[in-house]
């Protein structure tokens, strides 16, 4: 395997860290929580229980080190938004339940801050907001009803709003932009600084972190590790798109690769040229996305969808690397940023994302049979896993609070087709959302196999 810090770019930059995995646990261990997964989930989770009690024994397994996963991978994108549409969230919640939820996730990203600062956590935090620009006419259609659509459900202009053709490139120089859907509520940061940081606060908090410790199975009060065995009233799930490693559990979420490029550090008369002076997150409004920021020492990163879901819900360092989507993604870039074009790229990477089939976030706590877990983050991980760690803590310490009431809390996805369905639905799914992308760019007008392909998730 490579070296943890060749993982990404991300780990890369991290600064002084280097990565010497923390010891495994030593042998048989009791604890009243016990953690499966050092990924934001995870020590989120790990990080509010022992905040809010110092005596409860927590404690933290990890097979690989913290932060190996998508936590140190991502886009760098703290979003606001929740995976999961205003009606499915009313459903079960009403109306004020689904906008409770958007509106927590609001401040969840500014909790991300709050703690950073805390802790003295340098990840780079900058609530700048993000930008889904319109490149094409179908796109900007899409956009603004989109803008209309979050007006009904009561949130106003200090949400979101629609910015001009001429507003949106005063803020960055993206080719060929027919105007944005503006929110000031997202943030920028650094995630592997913001995973390692998190990792070393949890430790200053008494919680052991157990890094290279598989977790095999688990059994009746507790999990098989390795190493031994955890005796636990309570086990935390925290392991997202890694979950079908997990006996029992291969169809509860689908692994899909997201992969990402970043350029070298760009002059300053070229970003003089951009602009993007205030570091929003931005991605443009196809339906497989692609989604950009700007780090702290001057690269574009890049990343997008496109790679194929693999048989059985495969997880392999083999498919982190799709040099025709790489190449793909540098072309995009050079299309929306003619600018950068010349760049290096100096980094790529990729890695698994969770995704539900009913692309929906789930949390939830079974207190009889001593299990909780959180999932499907379908890629807006970084605020969600936070929300996640307040509303286990809460659940776990038998707590009865405003983010126990949500709506994503108890509800459970309806687990994946067995194969080979799912590796050919998953996969049409992909050539379709393309196709569609590549009609709506050539005819300008929406593209009906689009629609009919969101009905199918859900």
């Amino acid at each position: 395997m490579k070296g943890y810090r060749a993982i990404s770019m991300w780990h890369d930059t991290v600064g002084e860290d280097d990565y010497a995995p923390r010891p495994p646990m030593p042998g048989n261990t009791d604890a009243d929580v016990c953690v499966v997964g050092a990924g934001y989930t995870g020590l989120w989770t790990a990080y509010y229980l022992k905040k809010a009690d110092p005596a409860l024994r927590v404690v933290v397994l990890e097979k690989e080190i913290a932060g190996f996963g998508a936590s140190g991978r991502n886009g760098a994108w703290c979003s606001q938004f929740f995976a999961s549409s205003m009606e499915r969230l009313a459903k079960r919640g009403g109306k004020d339940g689904a906008v409770a939820l958007q509106r927590e996730m609001f401040e969840t990203v500014r909790e991300v801050g709050r703690v950073c600062g805390g802790e003295g956590i340098d990840a780079d935090y900058h609530r700048g907001g993000n930008m889904v620009v319109a490149s094409s006419q179908a796109q900007a259609t899409s956009l603004r009803g989109e803008v209309e659509y979050l007006r009904e459900w009561g949130f106003g202009d200090e949400d979101v709003w629609w910015l001009s053709a001429e507003e949106t490139r005063a803020r960055i120089a993206v080719a060929g932009a027919l105007g944005a859907m503006y929110s000031p509520h997202c943030a920028r940061v650094h995630p592997a600084k913001l995973v390692r940081g998190l990792a070393r606060a949890v430790e200053r908090l008494g919680v052991p972190l157990y890094e290279r410790t598989p977790v095999l199975d688990r059994i009746p009060g507790g999990v098989r590790a390795q190493q031994g065995d955890v005796r636990a009233e309570i086990v935390v799930r925290a392991t997202e798109g890694y979950t079908t490693d997990m006996p029992r559990l291969q169809r509860t979420l689908i692994p899909v690769y997201s992969l990402m490029i970043a350029t070298e550090p760009l002059p300053d008369d070229v970003w003089a040229q951009i602009g993007w002076e205030g570091r929003e997150c931005w991605n443009d409004g196809r339906h497989l996305l692609v989604y950009l920021s700007r780090t702290v020492d001057g690269r574009v990163a890049i990343g997008g969808r496109g790679a194929p879901y693999h048989f059985g819900s495969r997880i392999a360092e083999e498919f982190e690397n799709e040099p025709a989507v790489f190449d793909a993604l540098y072309e995009e870039l050079c299309l929306l940023l003619p600018q950068v074009r010349g760049a290096a790229v100096t980094h790529r990477w990729g890695g698994p994302i969770g995704i539900t089939r009913d692309w929906c976030s789930n949390v939830g706590f079974d207190r009889a049979g001593g299990s909780a877990w959180a999932c499907g983050y379908v890629g807006d991980g970084v605020a969600t896993s936070n929300l996640a760690g307040r509303t286990l803590r809460d659940l776990v310490r038998g707590e009865q609070t405003e983010l126990t009431r949500l709506p994503w809390v108890g509800r459970q996805s309806r687990r994946w087709e067995p194969e080979p369905f799912r590796f050919v639905g998953v996969n049409l799914a992909l050539k379709a959302m393309a196709s569609a992308d590549k009609t709506e760019a050539r005819t300008g007008k929406p593209a009906k196999r689009a629609a009919y392909m969101e009905k199918l998730i859900n």
